[in-house]
C-alpha cells in the first residue's frame, strides 16, 4: 500500500471518520488491509474489519497474522464466523485449524458444514509438509466428451468459488487424471471443439506424501501456476497453486538459514518470539560446537613444548583458523544452495570433488605465497616459520574446501538436511584439521 494511502486510513481512524474509512477499505487490496489490521490491537483491527464488504472480509482474514486470526475468534460472533467460514477457500480453512488452539478449532469445526468437516479431517490426516496438506480443492475439472461451448458454461457457473480457471483439469467418470487444458485453448477454439481434440495429456503431477521441497522444485522447473495432486492410483484429489508453494519456499529458505546458522528452525517471526525459545532454540547447537571446539584446544595443549620453543608460531593460529574455516564456507554455502534448487545431485560428487580441488589449489597458492610474502619479507619472520605457515595454508585451504564442498553431498545421502553441514560446523572440523597440520609442517620443518 502507497504512504499516502495509509496515512489517510491511519488520519481517519484517529479522526473517527468511519464513512470515509470504510470506502477507501473497500477499494484497498486485502494483503495491504491485513497488514493493517495486523499493526492494530485486537479491539481496533475488529473495528476495521467489521466496516468491510462481506466479500471482502474472508479475503482479509485469510492474509492475517496467525496471532489476529486467534484474537478475532475469540471476539467474533458466530453469527460473524459463519460467513466468513463459507467465502474462505477449503485449504484455508485447513491451515487455520492447523495453527488456531484447541478451543478455537473446535469453534470453527461446530459452525463448518457437515461436508466441510469431512474434507478437513481428510487433509489433516496428510502428512504435514507434504503436498496433500498444501492442496486445495477448488479446482475446474471436465470430460473429454464435453464441447468448449459447455466447458466455459461450467466454468462461468462454478469458477467465481474456484482458486483458479486458468488451467482446467480433465477427468473421467471415476476422476482418474487424463490430461489439462488451458482457458486460452477453450477461448480461441471454436464452441463445437470436443475437449479430448486439444486437451494435453502429458501432464506433470505428484502425489499427495511428496514432500513440500519436491512440489517446490517441480514448480521451479516447469514455472507453473497450478499443479495437480494424485493419490497412488492418479486419481485428482486436489490442486497446488504457485500462491501457495511461494509461502512453501519462503519456509524452507528461512529453515536453511537458521540451521547453516546451527539455530533449531522456528517459524515465528523473531520479534514475536520470546527471549526464552529463542536461546533454547540456540544452545543446543552452541552446547555442541564448544564441546567440539574442546578439541582444539587439547591440540593446542599436545604441542605447548613446540609453542614454548617457537612462540611466534601462536601468532599465525588465528589467521589459519578463520582463512580454513571461511574456505570451507564458501564451498559449502554453494554446493547446499546447488543441493536445494536441484542444480547439483549427490551422483555429482566426484565432479564436485575435482572442481573444488583445483580451486583450492589455485586459492591456496595464491594465499599461501602472499602470507610467506608479509611473514618473510615485511614482518621479517624466520625463513623456516614463513615458509611452514605458507604451506601449511595451502593445506589447510585445500582440506577445507574438500570438505565443505562433500560434507552437504554425504549428508543428503544420509537423508539429512545439507544445510547441517554449514559454515559453524566446517569450521570447528577445519579448526582442529588447520591445527594439526600447522603444527606437524612446523615441528618438521624447524627440527
Amino acid at each position: 500500500m502507497n504512504t499516502e494511502k495509509l496515512e489517510k486510513i491511519q488520519e481517519f481512524i484517529e479522526n473517527k471518520h468511519y464513512v470515509a474509512l470504510m470506502s477507501l477499505l473497500s477499494q484497498s487490496n486485502e494483503v495491504d488491509i491485513a497488514e493493517i489490521l495486523d499493526e492494530e490491537t485486537p479491539a481496533n483491527a475488529l473495528l476495521l474489519f467489521r466496516m468491510l464488504p462481506k466479500d471482502l472480509a474472508a479475503d482479509v482474514f485469510a492474509q492475517l497474522s496467525s496471532e489476529q486470526q486467534s484474537a478475532f475468534l475469540n471476539l467474533i460472533t458466530d453469527k460473524e464466523l459463519v460467513p466468513i467460514l463459507d467465502d474462505l477457500a477449503i485449504d484455508d480453512i485447513v491451515d487455520l485449524v492447523e495453527e488456531m488452539p484447541a478451543n478455537a478449532v473446535k469453534r470453527i469445526l461446530a459452525h463448518a458444514s457437515e461436508t466441510d468437516r469431512t474434507i478437513i479431517n481428510q487433509f489433516l490426516r496428510y502428512p504435514q509438509d507434504s503436498a496433500g496438506s498444501l492442496m486445495t480443492i477448488e479446482y475446474v475439472n471436465l470430460k473429454k466428451t464435453m464441447t468448449v461451448a459447455q466447458a466455459l458454461q461450467q466454468i462461468k457457473a462454478t469458477g467465481l468459488k474456484k482458486e483458479t480457471i486458468y488451467t482446467c483439469y480433465v477427468i473421467d467418470e471415476n476422476r482418474f487424471l487424463q490430461g489439462i487444458v488451458s482457458l486460452r485453448s477453450l477461448v480461441l477454439n471454436e464452441s463445437d471443439t470436443l475437449i479430448q481434440d486439444i486437451y494435453e495429456e502429458d501432464c506433470i503431477y505428484v502425489h499427495t506424501n511428496d514432500d513440500q521441497e519436491t512440489v517446490a522444485s517441480v514448480f521451479k522447473k516447469y514455472g507453473f501456476l497450478a499443479l495437480p495432486v494424485v493419490d497412488t492410483e492418479t486419481r485428482l484429489i486436489g490442486i497446488i497453486t504457485v500462491d501457495d508453494i511461494m509461502d512453501v519456499m519462503q519456509q524452507e529458505a528461512t529453515e536453511d538459514f537458521q540451521i547453516m546458522a546451527a539455530m533449531q528452525p522456528s517459524e515465528e517471526a523473531y520479534l514475536d518470539t520470546g527471549v526464552f525459545a529463542l536461546a533454547k532454540h540456540r544452545i543446543g547447537w552452541l552446547l555442541l560446537l564448544m564441546v567440539s571446539e574442546t578439541f582444539t584446544g587439547n591440540i593446542i595443549d599436545r604441542y605447548t613444548d613446540l609453542l614454548a620453543t617457537m612462540t611466534v608460531l601462536t601468532t599465525f593460529i588465528p589467521m589459519l583458523m578463520d582463512t580454513g574455516g571461511n574456505s570451507g564456507s564458501q564451498s559449502s554455502t554453494l554446493i547446499i544452495r546447488g543441493l536445494a534448487t536441484g542444480e547439483i545431485q549427490q551422483k555429482d560428487w566426484l565432479k564436485i570433488l575435482w572442481k573444488e580441488l583445483r580451486i583450492a589449489m589455485m586459492v591456496g597458492i595464491i594465499l599461501g605465497a602472499i602470507i610467506f610474502a608479509k611473514s618473510y619479507y615485511i614482518s621479517r619472520k624466520p625463513l623456516a616459520v614463513s615458509a611452514s605457515v605458507g604451506l601449511t595454508l595451502i593445506i589447510t585451504v585445500t582440506i577445507s574446501k574438500l570438505t565443505g564442498g562433500i560434507l552437504p553431498i554425504i549428508a543428503k545421502r544420509l537423508k539429512m538436511d545439507p544445510a547441517i553441514m554449514a559454515g559453524p560446523l566446517i569450521t570447528t572440523i577445519v579448526d582442529a584439521l588447520s591445527l594439526v597440520v600447522f603444527f606437524n609442517i612446523s615441528q618438521w620443518m624447524l627440527f
